[in-house]
């Protein structure tokens, strides 16, 4: 029986509407949090939302739609959260995606760096004051393996020079963990929030992977054990949502409930600092 530990909590999962985020949801409802699903679309948001309320019998949960590859979109959505629920206590920057071709949003930021970095970084500092007021407030930030691949251009974040699918994806994936441990530096005197970043592992059956030939002949060459079910890939995002366990621990990357050493460029404190400043700038948050 699933415990009702989260009652009194209030939770965010971005890119709820499907996959592992819709498997997140459905397990924060069921420990009865209060709980708001980010998605893209509202048709596919009202079925996933009614879902969830069924498979929790949970009536706590609302939704929002946001593109968040959209800075102005994501300001509106983080100005109805904050205005709806003062006190946030997890937000799970779980939503990306994978552009097959180089494009730009209307803000002009190629598209994966847009929605698998810039969300996570604009998205979370917007909702900083409200978190900042719960006991035990967990950020964690769905990052990726493909992370070890990573460089950070930062006289190119865009690509535009040199673009790659892969190198897209997977310059934003590290960007992701240079994110979150710059975060955790700089709320080191709030005990009361912690912030990591976990590898999901390699799950083919989810809208992401299964739309990329890159990624599906990747899988084709790991051996069934590296292989996750999206429920499997979700374990450690619950376990860091909810665990006592980990109450106190901040700055770290974890994969299959392990803390793990992410790429060694990841511990660049430099480049850490240079790529939120970048950030910072290209999201007008000065």
């Amino acid at each position: 029986m699933t415990p009702k530990d989260l009652l009194n909590k209030t939770c965010i999962v971005t890119g709820a509407n499907s996959g592992m985020g819709k498997i997140i949801a459905t397990n924060l409802a069921k420990r009865g949090a209060t709980l708001i699903m980010v998605c893209r679309i509202r048709d596919r948001a009202h079925v996933a939302l009614n879902d969830v309320k069924m498979q929790s019998k949970n009536p706590n949960i609302d939704f929002m739609t946001t593109d968040l590859s959209s800075q102005e979109d994501i300001r509106e959505l983080a100005k109805k959260i904050n205005e709806k629920y003062p006190k946030i206590d997890i937000l799970i920057n779980n939503a990306g995606c994978m552009s097959f071709g180089y494009n730009e949003t209307k803000d002009g930021i190629e598209t994966t760096l847009a929605t698998n970095h810039l969300a996570y970084f604009l998205l979370t500092n917007l909702l900083l004051k409200n978190l900042k007021k719960s006991n035990d407030a967990r950020i964690i930030n769905i990052a990726s393996d493909a992370s070890k691949s990573g460089k950070i251009n930062l006289n190119d974040l865009n690509l535009k020079q040199n673009y790659s699918t892969f190198k897209a994806y997977s310059q934003s994936k590290l960007a992701n963990i240079l994110f979150t441990y710059e975060l955790a530096r700089k709320l080191k005197n709030y005990k009361n929030i912690t912030v990591n970043a976990i590898n999901p592992g390699n799950v083919p059956n989810t809208k992401l992977g299964q739309g990329s030939n890159i990624y599906t002949n990747y899988i084709k060459t790991l051996p069934k054990s590296e292989i996750l079910t999206p429920e499997e890939g979700t374990e450690t995002t619950i376990w860091l949502a909810t665990s006592n366990e980990q109450k106190n621990t901040t700055g770290k990357y974890f994969y299959k409930k392990q803390q793990i050493k992410s790429s060694p460029i990841s511990y660049d404190l430099e480049l850490a600092k240079k790529l939120w400043n970048i950030s910072a700038g290209l999201t007008n948050l000065g």
